[in-house]
């Protein structure tokens, strides 16, 4: 099982090089294209908005065998990455865009795939430990890898970025195959699977605990899209600092982020999903209303708090998916779990971007306030039935 979760850890530390690398540059090839910076912060648009098919994705992974499922969309997006050699001026833009559409398509794929073959991989007791490794090295390669492909652009331009990035897939569906799964894994029940993709939702919304983790972790990350514009205007207009300033914070988020990860499957094995994420969304909160302290070690700290805090949230809510959902329906409810917990966020950040018109510290409150009714919410619901007991 050792092997089993060293292997994990490797697919996210080259998925999360590969990934990250490429965000990046795609924006910055759209923009030195074309001297939009609309245009070219619609390639994130482009990456995210397949999650809105997210339970129609799920339903594929639950219908065809997982490894074959992960190992094809890896080999897809290897596939894909080339076409970008034709890219040479404005009227190619359009090839960034669906690399990038395919990028948001095979992020659903897979996470939903491995979602399902983790509690193949591993015994139930290690899943919330590999979750945390797994998130530690994937926000460890946010910090690498933007550097690497902002060095690769720079130098060879983005057709050495997409080369590279082409070759990262073709690796991680390597160790894919180098997995030693058991047969049935872990979840598994008896009879027939469910049919349609509403069985994803119905046993993502029938299960209290699963329920509650995903809703804390869906209102944390919306919450940081959300309080996105808030920092820069903490940043610029109350500390009076310059806008790089903001480097610093993202690299300290980064920081927090790792040391969760390392230690949050420690705190699941301990006290569970539904306290960990609990307790995730709370640190988060408490980190927005920190940044509205007009002192930058404050607003310093804050940033390590709110990786820290995010980080535990998902995880949590990852880890309560896997444990919780019946093997048939593991693709539709990690799929659906993803579009629940994601794509509030492109509805948060334009929201916020408009509230921050009276401020910066407004939007911080009020996203400390959905945090700590959320967990409010969540505290009623874990009490409920001992309530009831009683």
């Amino acid at each position: 099982m050792r092997r089993n979760a060293t292997l994990f850890v490797a697919i996210s530390l080259l998925s999360g090089f590969g990934s990250s690398a490429m965000s990046l540059v795609a924006g910055i090839w759209i923009l030195d294209l074309t001297g939009s910076p609309g245009r070219a912060a619609l390639a994130g648009l482009c990456v995210y908005a397949p999650t809105l098919a997210g339970p129609w994705l799920g339903a594929l992974v639950d219908r065809v065998p997982r490894r074959p499922l992960v190992v094809a969309a890896n080999l897809a997006l290897a596939a894909t990455l080339p076409s970008l050699l034709a890219v040479r001026g404005p009227d190619q833009v359009w090839l960034i865009y669906a690399v990038a559409a395919a990028y948001g398509v095979s992020y659903l794929l897979i996470d939903a795939g491995e979602t399902a073959l983790l509690p193949a991989a591993l015994p139930a007791a290690e899943l919330g430990h590999v979750n945390g490794w797994r998130s530690s090295a994937q926000e460890g390669m946010k910090l690498v890898a933007p550097l690497a492909g902002a060095g690769l652009y720079a130098w060879q331009g983005g057709h050495l970025v997409a080369l590279v990035s082409a070759a990262v897939p073709i690796l991680v569906a390597a160790l894919y195959l180098a997995l030693r799964l058991t047969a049935p894994p872990a979840g598994t029940t008896p009879g027939r699977p469910p049919k349609g993709v509403r069985a994803g939702l119905t046993a993502l919304l029938g299960h209290p605990v699963l329920r509650v983790c995903v809703a804390l972790a869906a209102v944390a990350i919306a919450m940081s899209g959300f309080t996105t514009a808030a920092g820069y205007a903490i940043v610029i207009d109350d500390l009076g600092l310059p806008a790089t300033f903001l480097g610093v914070l993202l690299s300290a988020q980064g920081g927090g982020s790792i040391v969760a990860g390392a230690v949050v499957g420690r705190l699941i094995a301990r006290r569970g999903p539904l306290a960990v994420a609990a307790a995730g969304t709370a640190l988060f909160a408490a980190s927005c209303l920190v940044r509205c302290v007009p002192w930058w070690p404050a607003v310093l700290a804050a940033s390590v708090a709110a990786g820290a805090g995010l980080v535990s949230a998902l995880v949590a809510a990852v880890t309560a998916v896997q444990t919780q959902t019946p093997d048939a329906l593991l693709g539709r409810v990690g799929a659906t779990a993803n579009m629940v917990m994601f794509g509030p966020i492109a509805l948060a950040n334009p929201l916020g971007a408009a509230a921050v018109g009276w401020g910066g510290r407004p939007p911080l409150v009020a996203a400390a306030l959905a945090c700590l009714g959320a967990c409010a919410l969540a505290y009623r619901t874990a009490t409920a039935p001992v309530t009831a007991r009683a």
